[in-house]
């Protein structure tokens, strides 16, 4: 595929997912398909249309209608559409509330402990674990917490079932054959559990990160373009279309969704993003890059499974609403992901440059 190919591919996948971004959100807000944030920060977006990542399938639709001749495009976009499926799936069965959670505040003069927190006072907390449902009568009938709020929890499948899921999508992209060698090593019979490790990783990472506006839409789209220049920088232009599409995705996406968002993409387009963020590194044979360019989303997974492990302790999960409780800008938080994302993916294309 030729460059003026390329860009007509990127014009056409940006306009698409503009006007499908714009037709979606309508449709949602006519619907009253809207997200209950569960972060007390964040309580101020409720009643903005999620679930736009359906937007996404719409243009993945248009892009394999008119680029069917093409194999890798092909392929992507077909691992792209099961990835999204899973996704509206999650989305869908989020819908139906699972349970209605306090929100309370810490209205004594000393730091509380309830469940894993150590509360500060005048700090608000969501009353999440089985522990702290424990305790929270007890510091109510003691004056210490007054409830201020409530939040509904949407209903998700459970854990088995998502990794299940995920490893269907890995091997459909595995079955088609056209993952054979990753960084220099001939897989073989590894090809397959090999995809779906790197499906289950970047799924994870996306979606985790996917709780500010347009922070995974910006680092996947930061991410997609640093690897177009990559392919383009090194000779290996076949890099360039699938990526192509996942920058044209992102940057659509963010004419609505960047702060303030009108629109969240859910886990229909967070597993869009994610499932075809590492398909195309899988398919472009890019994995050590591919990898670095999204070492954002991965640090922020590895902070959660430390949290989980209770290795150490957030006061809210994952690390960027922990940043947002302890003070800092979502704006801030968004910027500060973005540039070093930026920074990783340009320390990688100057060690290529000059050292490989």
């Amino acid at each position: 595929m030729i460059l003026e190919q390329i860009i007509v591919l990127f014009l056409v996948t940006f306009v698409a997912t503009v006007f499908f971004t714009w037709y979606i959100r309508r449709i949602l807000l006519k619907a009253r398909i809207t997200d209950n944030p569960i972060v007390s920060e964040h309580r101020h977006k409720i009643g903005t249309p999620t679930m736009g990542g359906i937007a996404f399938l719409f243009t993945i639709a248009l892009i394999i209608s008119i680029s069917y001749r093409h194999a890798h495009i092909s392929v992507l976009s077909f691992i792209i559409l099961i990835g999204g499926i899973v996704g509206l799936v999650d989305d869908l069965i989020g819908l139906k509330v699972k349970e209605v959670q306090k929100v309370v505040v810490n209205i004594s003069d000393e730091v509380i402990t309830l469940g894993r927190l150590d509360v500060q006072p005048q700090e608000e907390v969501r009353v999440a674990t089985p522990k702290a449902k424990s305790q929270i009568d007890k510091l109510l009938d003691e004056g210490k917490v007054k409830v201020v709020g409530e939040v509904p929890i949407k209903t998700e499948p459970e854990e088995l079932e998502k990794i299940i899921s995920q490893i269907v999508i890995g091997l459909f992209l595995g079955l088609t054959g056209v993952v054979t060698t990753l960084g220099g090593f001939e897989l073989g019979i590894f090809a397959i559990p090999v995809v779906i490790i790197a499906i289950l990783g970047s799924i994870n990472s996306v979606n985790l990160i996917d709780g500010m506006d347009g922070l995974a839409a910006g680092i996947v789209g930061i991410a997609s373009i640093a690897c177009c220049i990559y392919g383009y920088l090194f000779g290996q232009m076949n890099i360039v279309p699938p990526f192509a599409i996942l920058a044209a995705l992102c940057l659509g996406f963010l004419v609505f969704n960047k702060y303030p968002a009108s629109i969240f993409m859910g886990d229909t387009g967070s597993f869009v993003l994610g499932t075809g963020y590492a398909a195309a590194v899988l398919i472009c044979d890019i994995p050590y890059f591919g990898v670095l360019a999204l070492g954002v989303p991965i640090f922020s997974v590895i902070i959660s499974l430390l949290h989980r492990a209770h290795i150490i302790k957030l006061p809210v999960e994952p690390l960027h609403h922990t940043l947002n409780h302890y003070g800092m800008s979502e704006v801030k938080i968004i910027l500060t992901y973005w540039i070093f994302t930026i920074l990783l993916c340009a320390i990688g294309i100057v060690v290529k440059m000059f050292f490989f």
